[in-house]
Formats: structure tokens, sequence, C-alpha cells
């Protein structure tokens, strides 16, 4: 069995076909055990103690998920995962180091991790956590409707959703959460339509064993992305006594 230490320097590539695994963690123990483990279940790890050897590793290499410790020594994992956020989609699961870092999880949530966990954690958890995320990608159906046209243009705006990206009428990228991601996607499915609160809230609801977020907090924070001005919104506007409504036209490409 090769260290994980090791794994960093020598530039090791795993066997075709293995799901691929980045594990960022500091603690050389935690990357042993997890490695040992995981290469039992066809699962290569690949271990990163801080964020120059995470963001080169990302930059060198392709993976499927990663598992990112939100204490790296004086290092905020925050910080890294905002900034991965902004470039790429791919899955991660943030660890923390006990239950009273609440605050810790809902902002990581909010930044766009899949999963958490708390640690101790059991291998087998994690194992299944990671399964889990990874299935729900490979099944998540395509809408009829976006079978051929995964781009939707409003506004000038266009979300495309093979790839997770939204791009401003500049041609930028910007960055969504999970939750403004989902309630964006709703809002696409049913332009110049009144949805209720409880649909939205639906259907942006990932994590509801962790907390009850309000719509009303999650459009605002969506409209921060896509208004010029936000306390005067055009593009989502809330009807009342119904909910909000997207009030332009959408294109399919």
């Amino acid at each position: 069995m090769i260290e994980p230490s090791l794994d960093r320097g020598q530039g090791r590539r795993p066997r075709p076909g293995k799901t691929r695994i980045l594990l960022i963690e500091d603690d050389a123990g935690m990357q042993r055990i997890v490695s040992d483990h995981f290469a039992d279940h066809d699962v290569d790890v690949t271990a990163a103690t801080n964020r120059a050897e995470a963001e080169r590793w990302l930059v060198e290499d392709n993976f499927d998920l990663v598992v990112l410790d939100l204490r790296l020594g004086s290092e905020n994992g925050l910080d890294l995962l905002r900034d991965l956020r902004t470039r790429s989609d791919l899955p991660v699961i943030i660890t923390t180091g006990h239950r009273r870092d609440e605050i810790d999880r809902v902002i990581g949530l909010e930044l766009g991790a899949d999963d958490y966990l708390v640690k101790p954690y059991g291998l087998r958890e994690l194992l299944a956590r990671i399964r889990v995320i990874l299935r729900r990608a490979e099944v998540t159906p395509v809408p009829p409707k976006a079978q051929d046209s995964h781009r939707s243009r409003f506004d000038g705006w266009v979300l495309d959703r093979r790839r997770r990206r939204l791009t401003n009428p500049a041609g930028e990228g910007v960055a969504l959460s999970n939750g403004e991601y989902a309630l964006l996607v709703a809002f696409l499915d049913a332009p110049q339509r009144p949805l209720s609160r409880e649909h939205l809230l639906q259907a942006t609801r990932v994590h509801e064993d962790v907390f009850d977020r309000s719509i009303d907090v999650q459009i605002l924070r969506l409209r921060r992305k896509l208004e010029v001005d936000p306390s005067a919104p055009r593009l989502i506007v809330t009807e009342r006594g119904v909910g909000y409504v997207l009030t332009t036209p959408v294109e399919k490409l």
C-alpha cells in the first residue's frame, strides 16, 4: 500500500475505471486510514495536506469527488470550497471537527457542498455517501424538454445545465450555490408563471436533515446574482399572495 503522503509527491495515476477521490485533510493518520480502507473498495485516494497541494492536484488530475476538511491547520477550508465552486461543479463532501461547527456546515452547504460529515465519522458511512452522490450524478434524469436543449437564455443570461454554468450578458461566469442553481432551474422550467413559496422550497430542499431555509432568503441571494438593482427587482418579482415569478421569457438553445 502506498502511503497517501507519497501519492502527493510521486504523481501516481489511478487504474482506469476506479473512482478517484481527492482527500484534503491535514491529519496524516486519517489520510492513511481512509486510503487503506477505500483501496479495498476499488476507490483511489489522493491526499492533500493544504490548499496549495489541493489546488495543484485539481489542476493536474481528474477526480470524481472531493472530501474537504474545513479545518486545515491555520487555513480556512471554506475559502478553498468557494474558489472551487467558481470554476467547477465537482461534488464535494465537507467534514468538520465537532457538531458545534454548525455555522461552518451551513456556510459550506450554501457555497455548494453536496454533503457533510462530523468527525469522527465511520469509513463505511463516508464510502456510502460518496457512492450515493456519484450515483445521483449518473442517474439524474434530464427533463424531456431539455433532452436536446440543455442551454437556456433569458434576458441575455445563459444557463448551461450540462456544465452547470451560468453566464451573464457580458459572457462572464457567475457562481451559484446548490440552492441558487436549483431555484433558478425551477424558474426557467416555468417562466412567467407565479410559483408558490412551497413549490420553490421543495425544489431547492436538498439537505432537509440539516436546516430549513426561508425561501425568501434564497430569493434574495439569487436576486443579488441576477438583478442590476436587487432592491428593485425586474427579473424575479414578488407575486403578492402567491410567491414569485420569473418575468422574462426563456429561450431553449
